[in-house]
């Protein structure tokens, strides 16, 4: 047996297959000893190497063969996600194909959707992933592929109109319209819908806020410009960056002197909701704000259930 020295170093980066091991001169029995362990069939990695989620899916997809395409919220998470369980790794194939590999599920298909060098594309894995999301977590994924431009509103659109049966495909016409793009991170967009499906108004999205002469103050997360209020996400970064602290502390005095009022929202604050829509409302209400109150009823409890397929429900997520 070869001494830990002799182990190429690209065995112990990541992953890698049995036949690439060999084509470094790594014999099978060395795998099957003490330094590396068994992934999937095929795949190992050395046990000193600490494995990342992208490093599962790189694995999982070195297990599987050529025709299994990494569909799903796996090939959403391939982009640099970070939301949803990690397992099982999704793959679709087309036609007949019948594998039994832990934490690994394949889905089978007559046709495959559209593909890329990657897997399916990712407008393709979002109608996927609308099958079986609930409404708030489809408009968090689909804001985020908004925003880092990996699909357009046009392209999903299209292809679940031409691919109409797909799973998926009825449940993402309900999505598209509550999907921004301007939305910079999961928790503004968890932010902003939990206050729309509450039935308060639509707020704009990373909107930069002038005083009256015209100049810039700073941007807002969500900015109701005729009630002058933000509602502002603090995320850890505001509280471990002291120069973003600062500028945090400088950048509300000077709102504050211009009449805008904020309600600063955290983790915790998102963890009760309706709390959360109550404290926005009523200051709204401050900013002269007469429409009606917050309601949670069967709207507001379509936001956190799966997405109808059929037209019954569709009134409470229009």
């Amino acid at each position: 047996m070869p001494s830990p020295i002799d182990i190429p170093p690209v065995l112990l980066a990541g992953p890698f297959t049995a036949a690439y091991a060999r084509s470094v001169g790594v014999s099978e029995k060395v795998l099957r000893g003490k330094r590396f362990r068994r992934l999937f069939p095929r795949v190992w990695v050395h046990v000193d190497h600490a494995m990342t989620d992208r490093d599962w899916i790189a694995a999982a997809t070195m297990a599987m063969p050529r025709r299994a395409q990494l569909s799903h919220l796996t090939r959403i998470q391939a982009l640099g996600l970070d939301l949803g369980p990690a397992k099982p790794l999704r793959f679709t194939v087309a036609g007949d194909l019948h594998l039994d590999i832990d934490d690994i599920f394949l889905h089978r298909t007559e046709v495959l959707p559209p593909l890329d060098d990657v897997g399916v594309t990712p407008a393709a894995a979002f109608i996927q992933y609308c099958a079986d999301a609930r409404m708030i977590d489809a408009i968090k994924v689909g804001d985020w592929l908004l925003h880092h431009r990996h699909m357009t509103v046009l392209e999903v659109a299209e292809l679940a109109r031409r691919d109409h049966w797909r799973p998926g495909a009825r449940q993402v016409r309900r999505v598209l319209p509550h999907l921004d793009a301007g939305s910079r991170s999961l928790k503004e967009s968890e932010s902003r819908v939990v206050l729309v499906f509450a039935g308060l108004p639509r707020p704009e999205a990373n909107k930069d806020v002038r005083n009256a002469r015209g100049e810039i103050l700073g941007y807002g997360d969500l900015v109701y410009l005729v009630w002058k209020l933000l509602v502002e996400y603090e995320g850890r970064q505001h509280l471990n960056d002291l120069n973003q602290w600062n500028s945090d502390i400088d950048r509300y005095r000077d709102f504050r002197d211009e009449g805008w009022r904020y309600v600063q929202v955290t983790n915790e604050k998102l963890e009760t909701p309706k709390k959360l829509v109550a404290e926005v409302y009523g200051q709204l209400v401050r900013g002269g704000y007469d429409g009606p109150a917050p309601v949670f009823g069967d709207r507001w409890s379509a936001l956190f259930a799966p997405i109808p397929s059929s037209g019954d429900l569709a009134s409470k997520v229009a």
